[in-house]
């Protein structure tokens, strides 16, 4: 359904098929976004994520209504803000994030962050429940959520999310965590896979990209693909956006994953989910 010659699908324990490698739209301005989307769908992205937070759930939704793909081509996953939270304030805000989108359904619907201190991801979840059960969303999952979080939710909840898209990139590779989810058939998400572009001046990432002869965010972005992780670059270029996408024609060697796998580090870009309460 959402597959390219190029892109491979994954396919979550509920049966829904994700595109592994998505486009980004964190901090694209909104007058920017259907663009920028635009040129990501021509290219052949076919799995697009955005948020409520990010301010351009309808630029997402005009690109797709005027880029000539068919809508049932294009994964399009959306995300609950913080300040939303609770069973009855998701369920509204969900409508609000389809109305701003404007394409009927949306196909991944995330809670963004898990908010421990305010102790209502559980009764949030239930809304997500009811949200997939009525068609609303055909899948759901969680972002920024940690194993305790993911496990609170399997023993209380009746179903268990599909995604968690989590800070990942190869300074912060977040093993166990990506243990937890594969034994639970929880699919792993990357956020800021590049390291919000810290890692493209790295050594090791640059002898790699050499080797290859590829870009350092090329190398990253085919360690994510074959580490398993689902991948969302986001770039406002044009030729950076056709050059990310162009990663399937090649291979990292044992000794090239062995190198990048190395280069892990305790350290966080983005808050601790533990402590993040922003609403």
């Amino acid at each position: 359904m959402f597959a390219t010659p190029e892109a491979p699908v994954v396919t979550l324990h509920d049966g829904v098929e994700l595109p592994q490698f998505g486009f980004g739209t964190w901090q694209i301005p909104e007058e920017e976004t259907q663009e920028r989307v635009e040129e990501a769908l021509a290219v052949g992205y076919r799995h697009i994520d955005t948020a409520a937070a990010y301010g351009n759930e309808a630029g997402v939704g005009a690109a797709i209504a005027a880029s000539g793909v068919r809508r049932e081509d294009v994964f399009v996953t959306t995300k609950l803000w913080n300040s939303q939270q609770g069973y009855d304030e998701a369920l509204r805000a969900f409508e609000k994030s389809l109305q701003r989108l404007g394409t009927g359904h949306v196909d991944l619907y995330l809670i963004h962050w898990p908010l421990p201190s305010r102790d209502l991801y559980l009764d949030t979840w239930r809304a997500f429940e009811r949200i997939r059960e009525e068609g609303g969303a055909r899948s759901v999952g969680v972002s920024n959520f940690r194993a305790e979080d993911l496990e609170r939710i399997e023993r209380e909840a009746e179903l268990l999310p599909t995604v968690n898209q989590i800070e990942l990139h190869p300074r912060f590779q977040q093993a166990e965590l990506r243990a937890w989810h594969a034994d639970h058939d929880v699919a792993t998400e990357a956020w800021s896979p590049l390291a919000q572009g810290d890692l493209l001046e790295d050594d090791t990432i640059a002898t790699v990209a050499a080797h290859h002869d590829r870009t350092p965010a090329q190398i990253i972005l085919r360690w994510h693909l074959q580490v398993g992780n689902v991948v969302i670059p986001k770039s406002a270029h044009p030729e950076r956006i056709r050059q990310n996408f162009e990663v399937f024609d090649f291979a990292l060697s044992e000794d090239d994953m062995a190198a990048i796998e190395r280069l892990d580090t305790p350290d966080r870009i983005g808050p601790d989910p533990a402590r993040f309460s922003v609403t």
